[in-house]
Parts: C-alpha cells; structure tokens; sequence
C-alpha cells in the first residue's frame, strides 16, 4: 500500500469516528436531560416545547450520522475506489483539448456529487424538517430552487472554474498567486451581488412597512451609525418555519433581512434587539475579518495545491493514474476536509467570541439584557433549539454559544452595569 494511501485512510477514519463519537455524545446528553427544562428557561418554556427540541436534535443528529458515512463511502469511492480516475479517462478519451476535458471532468464530478446527495437533501427536508412542523417548502419550489442552482453553477461558477483551470495550466510556478486574486476578487463580487441579484431568484424581499417596529429600527441605524440600502422582509416562510434576521452586502450595497417569521413572533422591541445583535457583527466588523481570514487561507491553501500538484505520490496515494491540474484540483477539494477537520473547534470558538461580542453591543443599544434575553427564549422555543447541548459537541461545531451560557453572559452584563 502507498505510503500516502495510508496515511490517508488513517485521517479520514480519525476524521469519521471523532464526528460519530461526537454525535453519541450529542444524542446521549440530549436524552439525558430531555425530562426537565433547565432552571433558568422553567418560567419561559414549557416542558412540552422543550421535549420537542430534544426530540427535534436527536432526529437530526442520528440522520448527520447516516450522512457521515455515505459521505466516507462516497470519499472513498472517487479516490481510492477509481471514481475519479474512471471520469477523467473518459473525458480524455473524446480527444478534447485538455482545458476543456479539464473543465468537463471537474463539472462531471461537481453534478454527480450533488445527485448523490439529493436523497439526503429530500429526506431532511420533507421528512425530518416536517416531522416538527418546520418545512414548508413544496416540491415545486424545490424543484425550482435545483434549476436555479444549476443555472447559476453554469453562469458563475463555469468561467470561473475554466478560468483557474487556464490559469494553472498558463501561468508557470507563481499561478497561485494569480488563481488567490480572481478568487478574492470574484468572492467580493459575490458579497456584493448577493442581496441584489441573487438573493431575489429564490425568496421575495418587500420594504419593512412605516409604523412603530419601522421607527425603532431606523433610529437604531442612525444611533449605531449603520447606512444600508434598505430594511427588508423576506419570505422565509416559504420554505421553512424558522425564524431569523441578517444583513448583507458589501460596500453601499448593504441591507438589513427580517424573516417573515421572526416578524410574526417577536415584539418590535425583541425585533430591535434581535438588529441590535447583528449590528453588533457589523460595529465589530467580523464579516470583514472572516473576509480576511478566509483570503489568507486561501492562499495558503492554494500555496499548498501548488507543491502538491509536483507531486507524483498526491496523485497515486488517492487512485488517480494520470497526474493533471484539473485532477489536483479535485483531489485537494475532496481530501482536505479529512486533515482539516481537527480545526473546526478553533472556528466555533472564534464565532462565539464574536456572538458575545455582538450581544454585548446590543444590551448597550436596547437598555440591558431584558429584549434580547426575551428574543432569544422565543426563538429558541419557536426553532427547536436544544437547552442541553453535549459540552463537548458544542464546543467542537457550535457557532453560537448555547443557551444558558449566552443569557448568563447578558444578565453578567446588567450586572456589571449597576455596579
């Protein structure tokens, strides 16, 4: 066996059991404490909603470890098992110049990836999101959202994709740098074009009607210094019944989304909270900084692609017989997240730094803890989210701190502020 076959199977096993040990201890600990509502959620949600979240994790946790491991036999299959090698000798064979059976080899792999995981896609949504009253999106607009998907894979992502193939091929030892600036700069056009062009495809966008929630939020942007192109609410009940709140945009191109169903259940003081918390993000400028952060790791990532690609035991170690820029390309993407994945924990902290960042700068805005404490708890009811997390499981994933922690840290807050 290679020596880099070897090493590889050994991360991607690492890679599975960790996610899977995490998962048992997810589901465990959820089971555990699915018979009481924590001390400080008992005047607020009753026990019937919290046993619907226990409920609602543990269905979702035991379906992720189905997905963990089609995900490994898939991984497994296009490398070692001669997936890859197999598409890539028949694009070769029609003759095709190699940018063009480059391209055709990646799009093949990209398409039947996404087909393999519909099953998936299907029963999330139509079977486990509906179980609990969550999905709302009919097979039409499914259907449609797929179409779009691919209509957009084909108008963005292809020149881009030909594009950085080309300039692997053209631009001699320095083409990462080159491929590190087309994908910096198409990541900041996407950013940009986000709320605009591409949002608009999938879900309706409407003005937040004048009236008092209308007044509250504008004065908050005029106290928080934020200037957008808009206050809009989108119809996120069309396909589910979660309920959030965002903004997007680069540049004079920002705007401020309510979901429709967070208009629904919230106060306009919860929902002033719930802005207050995002601007926090904005104040802070943590999009900026995750911009950034992921521009650097780019280029490092893409440094790393380079010395691969010279490397003849990259190519052989995961079952590709025929060394190309393309088939590197794909063989980076594919095996990466398995050496990866001990990173994720270092991520999730860093969100939620962020998030008690945010929450701090809300409690400044609103007055204290009490609006966005109240927000929280109803959407935390309303979406199913578990009281009890595993310590370890969120600490490894989770991009929000959990909730007793994060009300704690906003009641330290008023604390802090009367002494």
């Amino acid at each position: 066996m290679h020596l880099f076959t070897l090493i590889f199977l050994v991360a991607v096993a690492l890679s599975l059991g960790l996610r899977l040990w995490l998962a048992n201890r997810q589901i465990g600990h959820v089971q555990q404490h699915r018979a009481q509502v924590p001390a400080d959620f008992a005047d607020s949600i009753p026990l019937t909603a919290h046993q619907r979240a226990a409920d609602y994790t543990i269905s979702r946790v035991r379906f992720s470890r189905l997905e963990m491991g089609f995900e490994a036999l898939i991984l497994l299959g296009w490398t070692l098992g001669g997936g890859l090698d197999f598409i890539d000798r028949l694009w070769q064979a029609t003759g095709w110049p190699p940018l063009l059976a480059g391209t055709a080899t990646v799009l093949s792999v990209i398409v039947i990836g996404g087909l393999l995981d519909q099953p998936f896609a299907l029963w999330r949504t139509f079977v486990v999101e509906a179980r609990y009253g969550f999905n709302r999106t009919r097979p039409a607009t499914y259907l449609g959202d797929l179409f779009k998907q691919g209509l957009l894979l084909l108008i963005l992502g292809l020149p881009l994709l030909v594009l950085i193939l080309w300039l692997m091929a053209r631009m001699g030892a320095a083409w990462w740098l080159y491929v590190w600036v087309v994908w910096t700069g198409f990541s900041l056009f996407m950013a940009w074009a986000f709320p605009r062009f591409i949002a608009p495809l999938f879900n309706r966008f409407e003005p937040l009607p004048d009236g008092a929630l209308r007044e509250r939020v504008e004065a908050l942007l005029a106290r928080a210094g934020f200037r957008s192109k808009g206050i809009y609410v989108m119809d996120g009940s069309k396909r589910s019944g979660h309920g959030n709140a965002y903004f997007t945009g680069l540049g004079r191109n920002k705007r401020i989304v309510f979901f429709d169903t967070l208009i629904d259940k919230l106060s306009p003081e919860e929902i002033e909270a719930v802005l207050a918390h995002e601007l926090g993000h904005y104040r802070h400028r943590h999009v900026q900084k995750a911009m950034w952060l992921m521009s650097a790791l780019s280029l490092a990532g893409l440094a790393l692609l380079a010395w691969l690609m010279g490397q003849n035991w990259f190519y052989a170690g995961l079952g590709v017989s025929i060394p190309s820029t393309h088939m590197a390309l794909l063989l980076f993407l594919i095996a990466l997240p398995s050496f990866t994945f001990p990173l994720t924990p270092l991520f999730a902290w860093r969100s939620r730094k962020q998030e008690f960042e945010a929450d701090a700068f809300a409690h400044l805005q609103t007055g204290g803890a009490a609006p966005l404490v109240h927000a929280l708890v109803k959407l935390y009811r309303d979406n199913a989210s578990t009281l009890t997390p595993d310590p370890l499981h969120s600490a490894y994933y989770d991009s929000h701190p959990p909730a007793s922690i994060r009300v704690e840290h906003l009641h330290r807050l008023d604390t802090a502020g009367t002494t």
